[in-house]
């Protein structure tokens, strides 16, 4: 295969007749980037995980198949869960399937925020500048730091006793 100096390979050798032929390009969005009718996504925060799969529709938007006002109690969480939507004002032109767990609450609204981000991304390549620009396309890395030995937290020591 010939490649290119970028690593990628432009040009595909066909099986067993040697001839050079142009490989072909991916197509970007439109409905062959959909599985069975949805656009998915996954959202990683802290030890939460969230599924996402949207599709054109009417503002459907159900957590662990409930309403989003049932599932996240705290405004904060919904509002960070719906602004994905806000940048590229689709609040009303998706439906939003979010299978969400591990971790609390405010990990799995940022787990969704990152999953319905990456979900509009794969659903439309022009959206990606108005989730890069609100910052939803980036996952936070931070996670829980883990326990040392001869410690009683990550970084609690046990008691100290001079006496």
């Amino acid at each position: 295969m010939a490649e290119t100096q970028s690593g990628k390979s432009n040009i595909g050798v066909s099986v067993g007749t040697g001839v050079a032929t142009p490989a072909p390009s991916p197509v970007v969005g439109g409905k062959s980037g959909a599985k069975s009718g949805f656009w998915w996504g996954t959202g990683r925060r802290k030890s939460s995980v969230a599924r996402v799969r949207i599709r054109p529709g009417t503002g459907t938007l159900l957590i662990n198949k409930r309403q989003i006002d049932d599932f996240f109690k705290i405004d904060q969480d919904r509002k960070a869960v719906l602004s994905p939507l806000h940048a590229v004002g689709g609040e009303k032109s998706f439906d939003v399937f979010i299978n969400v767990n591990g971790g609390g609450t405010t990990g799995q609204a940022g787990a969704s925020m990152l999953g319905i981000a990456r979900a509009l991304k794969n659903y439309d390549p022009n959206y990606l500048q108005a989730l890069r620009d609100g910052n939803y396309l980036t996952r936070d890395p931070r996670m829980v730091e883990r326990k040392k030995p001869g410690q009683s937290g990550a970084r609690r020591r046990f008691q100290f006793s001079k006496r």
